[in-house]
């Protein structure tokens, strides 16, 4: 089914075979043409001018990834521009991040690309080397065109309010230094690094219900089990958001030798990347989470929590065999990050071998309510280089509850004799210190929420990584919040983050 000149997605396939047969010469174009300018006008004249039919595909906003307030445009404004122009045939939406699917449905003769593309090296997400792919597979071929460039993403930044005036402030000074090319490189360098992860392994499941309404007799919840799924939490969320930047990265943690367990770490845990103990005395940690089904636009619905852990620390003998596993490998690494659940891996003497041996020291020390009150950060730890907490955890930090955030934090920094500190405040700031430098704070990039679980756990990883390579304060703590406004978007620990939309709006946010 179609209207006029647009065509549904699960259409497509059908409506464009039928143009083939017919001897037609379809030319494709795809990208996001948020905002229609001359650069557009003539890259789809001259693509026309290739075929009998122009196709152009969009992605849908659901699915863009050029940072907060894009698209600014919403789907059908944007295709209604599109087809008021009379070079271009056809329009369809496409329900994916990349443009492979939008390939396979037109599977055109021609695929256009601008000439920026030309050179595949210059394509933060890598995807140009699957479009080109994809297009041959079809028996097509690429044609690099586009006599007059402008920047969408740069008329954007410049003449619209696409974020709060704070946030498009702090940008402009951090692409002063900073523009979107020597930023890719800044991120490209995390490569470089060798890591070792340590902390607890925690196993997130989402269990899904229906919601019935409250029993007759003891009015409490009742609804009907749909689904559920495991996801990679705690210090194996950590591990899995560092992979995506640097191949070099180990994780020690603790498993228990039930009969799913090693399987399922198997699923996330490459094996020449697993340093994790096996131990028969030690149960593995799941956090099962009662969910309502996710809404679309909405935020995940958390009913109740039941967490499967043991309620002693782990024998001596396990201690033991952590510590010599954490010795054994801190010679070999740049950078340890330790992701503090308080949940036993992290004992004393494995606390102080770090403190006195890591090269450089990322830490993450959190307050859930296994450990309230008694994981708290400068109780436990007395060095770090680099760290990151939330508002509750600063609170029992400091032992008061009404604060001055950037003092305190402060205070905590120089306590550690940190190069770094960030308190990271949920919808309201991130707030970020370097040592010899002026403080920073920024607003959160990402408003849409659909889960907030592993957001910190995000930002840490990113800002861990940027602060080994001695990053300014600001660009550490914008990389952080990037992170974790992805990670905002993704249910739970679902996946992770992926390097390349990080880039794409990264870049995006420093286009001026």
């Amino acid at each position: 089914m179609h209207v006029g000149k647009v065509i549904t997605f699960k259409d497509a396939p059908q409506f464009f075979q039928k143009l083939r047969t017919a001897g037609k010469t379809i030319v494709q174009c795809h990208g996001t043409f948020d905002l229609i300018h001359p650069g557009h006008i003539y890259h789809l004249e001259e693509a026309k001018e290739l075929g009998d039919v122009l196709v152009v595909t969009i992605t849908a906003e659901k699915y863009v990834n050029k940072g907060p307030g894009r698209p600014y445009f919403n789907d059908p404004l944007r295709a209604r521009s599109l087809t008021a122009l009379s070079c271009v045939d056809y329009v369809v939406l496409i329900p994916h991040a990349a443009a492979v699917e939008a390939i396979d449905a037109v599977k055109p003769n021609i695929y256009c690309k601008g000439r920026e593309y030309e050179n595949q090296e210059c394509d933060v997400t890598g995807n140009i080397r699957d479009d080109v792919t994809a297009v041959e597979r079809h028996g097509g071929q690429v044609r690099y065109i586009g006599s007059v460039v402008f920047s969408s993403t740069r008329l954007l930044n410049r003449h619209f309010d696409l974020v709060p005036p704070a946030i498009k402030e702090f940008c402009q000074q951090v692409a002063q230094d900073f523009p979107p090319a020597k930023f890719r490189e800044v991120v490209d360098d995390f490569a470089k690094l060798r890591v070792l992860v340590i902390g607890d392994i925690i196993f997130d499941r989402y269990s899904y219900v229906k919601v019935q309404g409250l029993t007759s007799k003891n009015r409490i919840i009742s609804g009907r089990y749909l689904n559920e799924e495991t996801q990679a939490g705690g210090s194996l969320a950590v591990f899995r958001h560092i992979q995506k930047f640097t191949p070099n990265v180990n994780l020690i943690g603790l498993l228990g030798t039930e009969s799913w367990a090693d399987a399922t770490l198997g699923e996330f845990l490459p094996k020449e990347h697993d340093l994790v103990l096996r131990e028969p005395e030690f149960t593995t940690i799941i956090k099962q989470r009662l969910c309502e089904p996710p809404a679309e636009g909405k935020e995940v619905s958390k009913l109740f929590s039941v967490n499967f852990i043991d309620g002693e620390p782990p024998e001596r003998e396990i201690r033991d065999r952590v510590l010599r596993a954490v010795e054994q490998r801190l010679a070999e690494c740049d950078l340890v990050v330790v992701a503090d659940f308080g949940h036993g891996l992290m004992a004393e003497e494995v606390r102080r071998l770090i403190e006195a041996k890591a090269p450089f020291f990322a830490l993450n020390c959190q307050t859930n309510s296994n450990n309230h009150g008694f994981n708290i950060i400068n109780h436990q730890y007395r060095r770090a280089d680099c760290f990151s907490l939330d508002d509750q955890e600063l609170l029992l930090a400091v032992a008061r509850r009404h604060i001055n955030h950037s003092q305190e934090l402060e205070k905590l920094r120089a306590h550690f004799s940190a190069s770094y500190a960030w308190l990271t405040r949920g919808a309201i700031e991130t707030i970020g210190l370097k040592e010899g430098s002026a403080p920073c704070t920024l607003l959160p990039l990402e408003t849409r929420i659909v889960d907030t679980v592993g957001a910190g756990d995000a930002f840490f990883s990113v800002a861990a990584l940027a602060a080994k390579c001695g990053a300014p304060n600001a660009l550490a703590t914008f990389l952080g919040q990037l992170a974790g406004g992805q990670a905002v978007r993704i249910v739970g620990n679902t996946e992770p983050i992926s390097k390349s939309a990080l880039l794409k709006s990264g870049m995006s946010l420093l286009t001026f």
